[in-house]
């Protein structure tokens, strides 16, 4: 059984991976913390009270961060997300259910000083909130199991940003706490671009899902029709890419992912903001400064896609 902290910013691939962890046997939901990201902190923090009021989610859900650290937001993703950023369905509320009273970076510290060794921290957005834990309780990077983020591009096969040549989503809204994260000294796992664009989820999987998935798999259906239109007009793609189910799924099977070791830093400024850069393990280099004494983090560098999609997909429709 792993024990999760779903740090996350509900847009739709969100919603996927949040109802994926929900039907896992494996996967105890601790706790959800909700921040800007795909739309505006308040809109995110309702779709996780909302996902998981209409699911019966009974973990706590905390409010978190608003905007970055230290940059202005980039705004909501509504071309990729739609207007309420579950597809334009019209989730206007969450009925009884309400925030916990604690802001999502001291709700981390307390489930992480509580449950020492126990908890993956899964981030599927900008990494405001874990930064903002750290500065708090720099402790606390003793007391993750793991973390294991959603997030960047590493350049492996040529694979790029999206939102930028170099940059990936997260990681450009928030670079300051993405490199504040992965230069602190807890064991980090990246699961970027490079292997999420291996992972494509087709109509036709949509479909079985909608079939044979239950009321969790008729909503992923629904809240995605928006998400791959959106895919097949600006990328060509039949479908969409699996980028946070597919971090999901390595924290419960983390052996369909090849791993590469080595520090990561994450720029913040100027041409290349938000680009991700691992130094090998072991590489010395004439100006090295930057990476000195940094601890080697995890970055995924090739994926089992086929048997990520069959845990995906067999997950939802087991119980459907």
């Amino acid at each position: 059984m792993k024990t999760i902290l779903l740090d996350t910013d509900p847009g739709v691939d969100d919603a996927m991976a949040l109802l994926f962890l929900h039907r896992h046997p494996a996967a105890r939901l601790l706790g959800i913390t909700t921040v800007f990201g795909n739309a505006e902190v308040e809109t995110t923090t309702r779709n996780a009270l909302h996902l998981c009021e209409r699911f019966g989610i009974a973990a706590p859900v905390a409010r978190g961060a608003a905007r970055p650290l230290r940059r202005e937001p980039r705004g909501a993703a509504v071309e990729v997300h739609g207007e309420d950023c579950l597809g334009n369905l019209g989730v206007a509320g969450h009925g009884a259910r309400a925030a916990d009273a604690r802001p999502a970076h001291r709700f981390i510290v307390d489930a992480l000083r509580a449950h020492p060794g126990e908890v993956s921290l899964l981030a599927l957005g900008p990494l405001t909130n874990l930064a903002l834990a750290l500065a708090e309780a720099p402790e606390i990077a003793g007391l993750a199991r793991e973390v294991v983020v959603m997030g960047g591009a590493f350049g492996i096969g040529g694979q790029g940003g999206n939102v930028s040549p170099v940059a990936e989503a997260n990681m450009l809204s928030d670079p300051h706490a993405a490199d504040a994260v992965f230069t602190a000294a807890w064991p980090v796992s990246i699961v970027g671009l490079d292997v999420t664009h291996r992972v494509l989820m087709d109509p036709a999987a949509f479909e079985r899902l909608r079939e044979q998935g239950g009321a969790e798999g008729e909503f992923i259906w629904r809240a995605s029709r928006h998400y791959v239109d959106f895919y097949g007009r600006y990328l060509g793609v039949q479908g969409c890419y699996v980028h946070d189910a597919s971090a999901a799924a390595f924290v419960l099977a983390p052996e369909l992912f090849d791993t590469r070791a080595g520090p990561v830093r994450v720029v913040d400024e100027g041409l290349a903001v938000g680009q991700t850069i691992q130094r090998a393990t072991g590489r010395r280099y004439l100006q090295g400064e930057a990476w000195q004494g940094l601890p080697d983090q995890r970055v995924c560098s090739a994926v089992q896609a086929d048997a990520v999609l069959d845990l995906f997909m067999g997950t939802l429709r087991a119980q459907g």
